[in-house]
Parts: C-alpha cells; structure tokens; sequence
C-alpha cells in the first residue's frame, strides 16, 4: 500500500497551494485521511483531519485559511491552502487511517515553503 502525495513548492507569502494525495488502496478501505505537518523545530502536528462523512477537524493555527477534503472515487485527500505565512513553511505529510485498523498509513511528505 502507498500514498503518493504532491503539490508542495515555494510560495510567496498570502499565496495558495493545493496538496494532493493518493492512495493505492480503494477509498472504501479508508476511514479517516489527514495532513500532518513538521516545522522546523517542532514535531510532527496535525493540521486536517476529515472522516468519511465528511466532518472536519483543523488544527487552530490553520482554521480559516486551509480546507481539507477528499474525493473517494479517486482514493485522494486535498489539502488547499490559501493565505499562507512563512510560519507554515515545513513538510506536509498525508496520513490515512485504513478501516479496522489502529494505525496510520504515510506518505513520503511534500516540502512547502512560504517566503516573507
């Protein structure tokens, strides 16, 4: 099983971009898809997190400029990020939760940077 995540790059700050991930496995083996993030400094935090009725969780730093969601005939999570501070500059990792199953399946992370 892979997810394959993408849309990350360089930005400057205010500006938007979406990330994409895909997974090798069918949506109907998925409960829960996420995006977590690590900072410079910082561990590893959840930004987003959307089940398969569609309710939303957003890390508060986020609330109001970033929209996850999914399209399970495609078996992918987006992120959209709009507005975004050179403070979310890090790498974005995609994180999907098999049904059953007690742990996360990753992806490889996609680098974001935010210039001032």
């Amino acid at each position: 099983v892979q997810l394959q995540a993408s849309g990350g790059g360089l930005v400057q700050a205010g500006g938007s971009l979406r990330l994409s991930c895909v997974a090798s496995l069918s949506a109907a083996s998925i409960d829960i898809m996420q995006w977590f993030r690590q900072t410079p400094g910082n561990q590893r935090e959840l930004v987003a997190r959307i089940t398969p009725g569609e309710n939303r969780i957003y890390a508060d730093s986020v609330k109001g400029r970033f929209t996850i969601s999914r399209d399970d005939a495609k078996n992918t999570a987006f992120l959209q990020m709009n507005n975004l501070k050179p403070e979310d500059t890090g790498v974005y990792y995609c994180a999907m939760l098999p049904r059953g199953s007690a742990n996360n399946l990753w992806g490889q992370g996609t680098l974001v940077t935010v210039s001032s």
